[in-house]
């Protein structure tokens, strides 16, 4: 029984599969920043120089 005693694991390194799942699903979220970037860059594309001119528009009439 003594033994079984001397062979403690030792929690100062964790071992290869523990530290693989707290990884996270780092291809998931590489996607996901790409496709909320492409999302902006569609929105902007299409929205902006309305956007813009309602900016324009509401600055000029607090402006003057």
């Amino acid at each position: 029984m003594s033994r079984f005693l001397g062979r403690r694991r030792s929690t100062a390194q964790p071992d290869r599969s523990r530290r693989r799942d707290e990884r996270g699903d780092v291809p998931g979220w590489v996607m996901i920043t790409v496709m909320s970037a492409g999302i902006v860059a569609a929105l902007t594309a299409v929205a902006g120089p309305r956007l813009q001119s309602m900016l324009e528009a509401a600055l000029a009439s607090v402006g003057g």
